[in-house]
C-alpha cells in the first residue's frame, strides 16, 4: 500500500511585484498604441451590470398603527 503524503505540495512562488508592474505597463502601452483609449470612470461607479432583481421589502409593520 502506498503512503499518503504528509504535507501539501510546494506552490510556485509569485512573480516579483516589479515584474508584474512592468507587464501591466507593457500591456497598457500596446493597448494605447493599437488605437484604443482608456476610459476614466468616476469614483463610486461600477461597470458591472446587476444581475439581481430589485426586491421591494418593507421592514416593520406600519399598517398596524392606529
Amino acid at each position: 500500500m502506498a503512503r499518503k503524503p504528509t504535507r501539501a505540495a510546494a506552490r510556485k512562488k509569485q512573480p516579483a511585484a516589479i515584474q508584474t508592474s512592468q507587464s501591466i505597463e507593457e500591456q497598457t502601452r500596446l493597448f494605447l498604441k493599437s488605437g484604443n483609449k482608456i476610459k476614466v470612470i468616476q469614483s463610486g461607479v461600477s461597470g458591472q451590470l446587476s444581475t439581481v432583481a430589485s426586491k421591494n421589502i418593507k421592514l416593520g409593520n406600519k399598517t398596524a398603527v392606529k
